[in-house]
């Protein structure tokens, strides 16, 4: 049976602001991959890397180029050939998985060989700015048991500390995790890891610039670290061993959950712990990424808390967010 592709964008205004060290967004588009069978059709979405020059026109336009290989019957392992690691792969491999869910009558849990889904414990993500803004934001956040707070604004790490400082005094009994997002390359990075180890920091993601990773060979920090945009798929380990303890596996990133799942594989024997995390993106991008949360040690799937997003989405409940119902996806 042929099957059918289309793909196109969609447009989620955030609640608010988002604010990283790379700067502001007021919405996002994200790219949409449907793929039909006759009788069902698969849903997946991605949102684009923009740090690795992405967009989500040139997104979609990836998607489409493969139509043809999808009529012809191509499914994720082949994906996996015929397209780098990305956002484009990463909705396709979704839709995929969701049309293979629909048809056989399983779930995406039963057909990755994973026990029945629980809900499950969710950073909170507390966007960049001037501590008392942070420390606000923190302290407005529902009590919710775990942030993440995003650092590497003006002022270097000893400002990052000052924030970490009021963010503590205004939630004092949540647990905190920070990414720097590249920003502390040529610093010391020992030191500031043991100031926020004594703010109860349990993480830190990505303290140097992707690629030069080697800044952090003999740092002995306090506070375990965590390889973001060092570590995309299976390809990134290597260079990540000794340098990073965790790694933060994002589905655009990896190029979808059939790598984002053996990606974790690989990171478990090889010893390093797992984060599942997110780009801003609605239920639909974040269902796939529960799976692979399920088998780490912190999941970070808070995108759809940040923008408004579609109907019939995830539940989040407290601090925890739900598994998919089979009508959002899988």
């Amino acid at each position: 049976m042929i099957r059918t592709l289309a793909a196109r964008v969609e447009r989620f205004p955030v609640r608010g602001s988002f604010v990283i060290a790379r700067g502001a967004k007021t919405h996002v588009d994200v790219a949409v991959a449907v793929v039909g069978d006759g009788r069902q059709e698969g849903r997946g979405e991605a949102t684009a890397i923009y740090y690795r020059g992405e967009t989500a026109e040139t997104v979609v336009a990836a998607i489409n180029a493969r139509a043809d290989a999808v009529a012809a019957g191509a499914g994720r392992a082949d994906l996996l050939g015929l397209m780098p690691h990305g956002a484009a792969r990463n909705a396709l491999d979704a839709a995929l998985w969701d049309l293979e869910a629909k048809a056989s009558g399983q779930r995406v849990w039963q057909r990755l060989d994973l026990p029945q889904p629980r809900p499950l414990l969710t950073a909170f993500t507390i966007s960049l700015g001037e501590p008392g803004a942070m420390a606000a934001a923190a302290a407005s956040a529902g009590g919710r048991e775990l942030l993440k707070i995003k650092l590497g604004g003006d002022g270097g790490p000893d400002a990052d500390v000052e924030r970490m400082a009021a963010v503590r005094a205004a939630a004092p009994d949540a647990r905190l995790i920070v990414d720097a997002n590249e920003a502390w390359g040529g610093t010391d990075i020992a030191r500031t890891a043991a100031a926020l180890a004594g703010l109860g920091v349990e993480l830190i993601e990505q303290p140097v610039p992707a690629g030069q990773d080697a800044l952090l060979d003999g740092v002995r920090s306090p506070v375990p670290l965590a390889a973001d945009e060092s570590c995309h798929d299976r390809a990134s380990l290597d260079a990540i061993i000794g340098r990073y303890t965790y790694i933060n596996i994002k589905l655009d990133k990896a190029g979808g959950l059939t790598e984002a799942h053996a990606l974790a594989h690989a990171a478990r024997q090889r010893g390093l712990g797992v984060m599942t995390g997110c780009m801003l993106s609605t239920s639909l991008g974040i269902a796939p990424a529960f799976y692979v949360a399920m088998q780490g040690q912190y999941a970070d799937l808070d995108g759809p808390l940040l923008i408004e997003d579609r109907p019939a989405g995830l539940r989040f409940e407290d601090s925890d967010v739900w598994p998919p119902e089979p009508e959002l996806w899988g």
